[in-house]
């Protein structure tokens, strides 16, 4: 666990100095200057990214956009002070939603998910660390259950051409979705159809922590993710 941060440590140059170095360090934020991760997902609308800093989060801002989504939730952090601070100075309404990448999700966070996409003010991004697992879940979600996407195409959120790893931890994403296609079939239900989605996941047959148990990773692939690119 890194150092924790408030907003009170950026009004000094020794404090903003170090939650930039925590961001841009610790976080991985050097990385990004030369890989971007940014993907449209509804055009025009919404899109797809990692954690962003101020500088980008300005040009974010010059391209239109009004609402940023931060699945990391809010944490004494350098990136999120930083990020909060950016998002009030440009007048950027920033929404923080905590989504995990090696859990099934909870009923509510699905439910919260779709509620989301109802209400913000468009157009928007939403980022994770690395824009690669909880990035792509909630871009499953909005295609699947917003914009009633076939579930194939809208599976294709989770990609390796994300960055998301399915054979690591961050599988158990993509097993959710086989174990409901496998109960679709079983009770000849329409998988296209996400309120389908939605009352398994509402039923006594969705158990998230069964679930997590069940799925196992492969040791290469946890090796990737937990190791190598170090995924939150």
């Amino acid at each position: 666990m890194g150092k924790s941060f408030t907003r009170d440590d950026l009004t000094s140059p020794k404090g903003r100095r170090a939650a930039n170095w925590a961001l841009m360090i610790g976080d991985h934020g050097l990385l990004r200057l030369f890989y971007d991760n940014s993907h449209e997902i509804a055009p025009q609308k919404l899109w797809r990214t990692y954690q962003p800093s101020a500088s980008k989060l300005k040009s974010w801002k010059k391209r239109g956009i009004r609402t940023v989504i931060n699945l990391r939730g809010k944490t004494p952090a350098g990136h999120y002070v930083l990020e909060e601070e950016a998002c009030e100075r440009l007048a950027l309404t920033l929404v923080n939603f905590q989504v995990y990448s090696r859990e099934a999700p909870a009923p509510s966070i699905v439910h919260g998910a779709i509620d989301l996409f109802k209400t913000i003010e468009y157009p928007a991004i939403m980022h994770c660390k690395s824009g690669a697992d909880r990035a792509g879940l909630m871009g499953v979600l909005f295609r699947y259950c917003h914009q009633g996407k076939p579930l194939e195409e809208s599976l294709e959120q989770l990609s390796f051409r994300y960055g998301h790893v399915r054979q690591g931890k961050t599988g158990i994403l993509d097993f959710v979705f086989e174990r409901f296609k496998s109960h679709a079939a079983k009770n000849n239900l329409n998988v296209d159809d996400c309120q389908n989605f939605l009352n398994w996941i509402d039923s006594p047959a969705y158990d998230p922590a069964t679930l997590k148990q069940e799925f196992v990773a492969s040791w290469w692939g946890t090796a990737l993710t937990e190791k190598i690119l170090r995924r939150e």
